[in-house]
């Protein structure tokens, strides 16, 4: 068993080494030689099973689902938000370490607009009904929830926008695609250029299935 699981993880560490900078060959290469020498470089069985749990956080599916019920609620910005559709475009973009870059990438985008914690936020109610502040701009309408697909359609006097609900370890991720996202961040923020958002273009051209948004709790 022990034998299967370090050959999974040789090949993922592999494929994510592909076209990744020399900071994230060396990280790569520090789990592998852990993982072959048992663990005796200071960390053990459970902190490989946490980079492999990591992985599979930044990936939209079932590991990481949200139910009707636990997305009622309300919920504040804490920090920039990714996740890919799928494991395989993960692996090809880079794994966990290019998803945590993409969020540092991310965070002065946000920081321009204007979004942070205590300007951002979002509601769901159970009677299918969401108000919400972006950037400090209300927002209000009705939402739809797709358990099966994670995908919560949000439609309002300002816009109509689809996302998908990720489950995270402290709260959740509300994630776009890259269009509805430049939309949103457009229309609450009532920025017209592309410039301060280039950064949000730039990104979903760079990575296949990229998701991006904003992680609440």
């Amino acid at each position: 068993m022990k034998k299967i699981f370090v050959s999974m993880v040789a090949v993922a560490l592999m494929v994510c080494g592909c076209g990744t900078n020399s900071g994230l060959d060396s990280i790569g290469n520090a789990v592998l030689t852990d993982v072959l020498s048992g663990g005796q470089n200071g960390s053990s069985a459970t902190n490989t099973g946490a980079v492999v749990g990591n992985i599979l956080a930044s990936v939209l599916g079932a590991n990481t689902a949200v139910t009707q019920k636990s997305l009622i609620g309300t919920w504040s910005y804490t920090r920039p938000g990714c996740a890919f559709t799928s494991e395989k475009l993960l692996a090809q973009a880079g794994g966990e370490v290019v998803a945590s870059e993409i969020k540092t990438k991310l965070q002065p985008t946000y920081q321009k607009v204007g979004i942070n914690a205590n300007n951002t936020q979002v509601t769901f109610k159970e009677d299918g009904t969401f108000t919400a502040k972006i950037a400090g701009k209300s927002w209000s309408g009705k939402y739809t929830f797709d358990a099966a697909n994670s995908k919560i359609t949000m439609q309002g006097l300002l816009l109509n926008v689809n996302c998908y609900a990720k489950r995270n370890s402290d709260g959740i991720g509300l994630l776009f695609e890259s269009k509805k996202l430049l939309t949103l961040l457009q229309t609450m923020s009532a920025l017209s250029g592309n410039q301060t958002l280039q950064t949000v273009g730039e990104l979903s051209k760079s990575y296949d299935g990229l998701r991006m948004g904003f992680d609440m709790k």
